[in-house]
């Protein structure tokens, strides 16, 4: 593939370094990128080179830039004041992350193309996490399954609990799961912009944000979640993408049914044992002995001590024990 020019130009030599470097550890990015901090090399280069991107500080934008063949010039804003409002501003001083999915979405619009890894399909495969036993670690099970793919496969974790325990999972501008459902209902042509902006990594898990207001995922139809899901699959991101479901989802049981493989975690305390009873006989009932014959049911010993942080969860004795069922199932 032809290599296409992102140039940056800052004064401010540290920033731009640090930009710079992070770009270019974008994995499966078409662009080359080049930085300038003088203003006279940065005229020179582009007198002779096609600019695909010309992302310049707000301090070193002048008459000269105007003048520029860059098909997609950006301000990087430093004032917080937008001066040029025929022109796109992204905030400079925000994580080097934010810059780069704003920076994306800017140009997958601009240009009407896709980013590589949009369109580098994979057939993913749907790993469904359900247990009617409440408090029994699923969660924290499914981020170490997730972190463990991650590691080997291209993995998304997405989580259906009405209060979603990791404060710091949380999107405080509220770019969560219900944006990219509301793209995927209203705007499919753009979904794939939308995911690839949305998703966000711990470690080198990818995760949708899950939704701040858990009470709106009781109002969505299992036609609108199962839609949702296969654009996931559709999108050809992601060689695995794990569901962390729970009662708060209309048509539960039809998504578990849509799963490539359920991981159903049980207790041997009484009240555990009627509660998967119950469960069982209600896919019985339904009609769905399809998600009982794909369920691997996961008795937990106890483990010592669990990770605190997120990013430390493909490490230590749960971690151990998720990796040995997914060797003994052929995932690894």
């Amino acid at each position: 593939m032809e290599h296409k020019l992102l140039v940056l130009c800052d004064p401010e030599e540290d920033y731009a370094q640090h930009m710079a470097d992070f770009l270019r550890r974008k994995k499966d990015m078409d662009w080359e990128v080049r930085i300038f901090t003088v203003q006279e090399e940065l005229q020179k280069f582009c007198a002779e080179e096609a600019i695909e991107i010309l992302l310049v500080a707000e301090s070193a934008y002048g008459d000269y830039v105007k003048a520029l063949p860059a098909k997609l010039p950006i301000i990087l804003n430093e004032s917080g004041i937008l001066r040029e409002k025929n022109l796109a501003n992204i905030d400079k001083y925000q994580p080097a992350e934010a810059v780069w999915q704003e920076l994306l979405a800017l140009y997958m619009e601009k240009s009407g193309e896709r980013y590589p890894k949009v369109g580098t399909w994979k057939k993913g495969k749907l790993i469904g996490l359900y247990s009617p036993v409440r408090r029994c670690l699923q969660s924290t099970f499914g981020l170490t399954m997730g972190q463990l793919l991650a590691e080997r496969y291209a993995t998304l974790y997405v989580s259906f609990e009405f209060f979603a325990a990791l404060e710091e999972w949380q999107d405080r501008e509220r770019q969560d799961l219900s944006v990219l459902l509301y793209y995927q209902q209203n705007r499919p042509d753009s979904f794939g912009v939308q995911l690839q902006t949305l998703v966000k990594k711990v470690g080198k898990l990818d995760y949708v944000s899950p939704m701040l207001n858990g009470e709106n995922l009781l109002y969505i139809t299992p036609e609108q979640w199962k839609s949702l899901i296969q654009a996931l699959l559709n999108a050809g991101n992601y060689e695995y993408i794990v569901l962390d479901l729970s009662e708060s989802i209309q048509g539960l049981f039809e998504i578990l049914n849509l799963c490539h493989k359920v991981y159903t975690i049980a207790r041997e305390d009484s009240k555990a044992l009627q509660k998967m009873n119950r469960y069982e006989q209600l896919l019985s009932l339904m009609e769905y002995e399809d998600v009982k014959v794909k369920t691997t049911k996961c008795h937990l010993p106890l483990f010592r001590k669990l990770p605190s942080e997120v990013e430390s969860f493909s490490k230590g004795e749960l971690a151990e024990y998720v990796g040995e069922l997914l060797e003994k199932e052929g995932v690894f």
